[in-house]
């Protein structure tokens, strides 16, 4: 496992670190075969009753790494492409996932917690989705359950315009737990997160596949559907400006677009 995603157990709980600082813990496609990999480990250790997704109290994540992701694309089936195969695992996941969250979570920095069963944020978080500002689609099945929980309008603000909302924000509309100090996020988290290990661990199972399933399989066929428009947004014209813009640190033009 790559050391830019590091896992450590502690009584019982699986903590899985995003560390790349240097670059905002900004992910590659090595990094989510890691994060893959810690939610397979998760599920086939019975040790592991808890996951817990963090960083540091800088930054959660700013995101998937462009330069990386323009240049290896999603080609074949999503579901086995490493991004994918992370996204199914942790939405499928039958032990609770908490995440800790500081700093900025970006794109799948925040469609990921859509899936944990409980999300801890510092009031130094600013949550954002801006995937058709890059020129994408949404991900990880928020088309879904954005609109569900909050709302058509509000979901449509979200992701069409991909401004940053705050901690306050995320509370206000439901979307995280609580609101911490952000040097005492993660050991909030990995509380309840030690307290979930501590609960009959059949009976909490039984409790998230109940949560879980009245929309399993609408998850299921609008994160396939997600994914493959993903790919092919990411070989776009828009997608291309909207990168080259950003690596030169200039405003995209799609004045051109149709």
């Amino acid at each position: 496992m790559t050391d830019l995603i590091q896992t450590t157990l502690k009584d019982q709980v699986l903590v899985v670190r995003i560390n790349r600082p240097d670059r905002k813990n900004a992910l590659t496609h090595a990094m989510y075969t890691a994060l893959g990999d810690a939610m397979e480990q998760a599920e086939a250790d019975d040790n592991v009753r808890c996951v817990l997704f963090t960083g540091n109290e800088e930054c959660f994540t700013a995101g998937n790494d462009l330069g990386d992701f323009a240049a290896g694309g999603l080609s074949g089936a999503f579901t086995e492409t490493p991004v994918g195969r992370f996204l199914f695992l942790l939405a499928n996941a039958t032990k609770p996932v908490v995440a800790a969250v500081n700093g900025p979570a970006v794109g799948i920095g925040t469609t990921m917690l859509l899936h944990c069963d409980m999300v801890f944020a510092g009031s130094n978080t600013g949550f954002q989705m801006p995937f058709a500002s890059l020129g994408l689609c949404p991900e990880g099945g928020s088309s879904l359950l954005l609109p569900s929980w909050l709302g058509r309008v509000r979901a449509a603000e979200l992701l069409m315009l991909g401004d940053t909302f705050s901690a306050e924000d995320a509370y206000r509309l439901g979307l995280i737990n609580r609101v911490c100090d952000p040097a005492g996020t993660e050991a909030t988290a990995l509380e309840t997160c030690q307290r979930l290990a501590s609960q009959p661990p059949a009976a909490i199972r039984a409790t998230k596949k109940l949560l879980s399933s009245p929309t399993y399989k609408e998850l299921s066929d609008t994160m396939l559907a997600e994914g493959e428009l993903f790919a092919e947004r990411l070989q776009s014209p828009e997608a291309a400006e909207a990168f080259s813009a950003f690596m030169q640190k200039r405003k995209p033009d799609f004045s051109r677009f149709k």
